[in-house]
């Protein structure tokens, strides 16, 4: 049955689900809760909060991690939209592994301990999860909400997985 989605073959397949299973691995044996592709989510927060800080105090002390989860989205819509089926999940995973990044942020809220990094405005600086959590009046709840997000990032990935899976028998049927 075709419905218009790329078809992946086995060896294909094959290929994809052990990169994903490998990056899992290294993730999940992680110490410090810092991937290498944190690099490129750092520089991608970074930006965010240069280019919603146009927008206004609140959007830019929330920019950075918008821009990180709108980047790898709109990557997966874009694959999505062609039908791109290797493509849309690459994106899709990407974007749940910000979740994993993310979550680390949110449980440093209270103790601070991670180094920072700030452009642009000084006064924008700071940790950004202990200002979003304190307005909010969720700052003791900092570690619950990381681990939800941690757990949503993980539970994202398998299923980003399981649906290249699924994709793959389709297009076999």
């Amino acid at each position: 049955m075709n419905d218009g989605w790329q078809p992946v073959s086995k060896p294909a397949l094959i290929g994809w689900l052990a990169f994903y299973g490998l990056f899992l691995v290294y993730a999940l044996r992680d110490a410090d809760g810092f991937l290498f592709i944190d690099q490129v989510n750092l520089i991608v927060h970074e930006a965010g909060h240069l280019l919603f800080g146009w927008l206004g105090r609140t959007l830019g002390l929330w920019g950075g991690t918008l821009l990180e989860l709108i980047v790898p989205a709109a990557l997966a819509a874009h694959f999505a939209l062609r039908r791109q089926t290797t493509g849309a999940a690459f994106a899709a995973f990407f974007f749940f592994e910000n979740f994993l990044y993310i979550s680390v942020y949110m449980a440093d809220a209270r103790a601070q301990a991670l180094p920072l990094v700030t452009v642009g405005d000084p006064a924008m600086g700071g940790h950004d999860w202990f200002r979003i959590f304190a307005q909010l009046g969720l700052l003791p709840y900092d570690r619950s909400i990381a681990a939800a997000v941690k757990a949503a990032g993980w539970l994202g990935m398998l299923g980003t997985a399981g649906w290249l899976v699924m994709r793959w028998r389709k297009a076999a049927e």
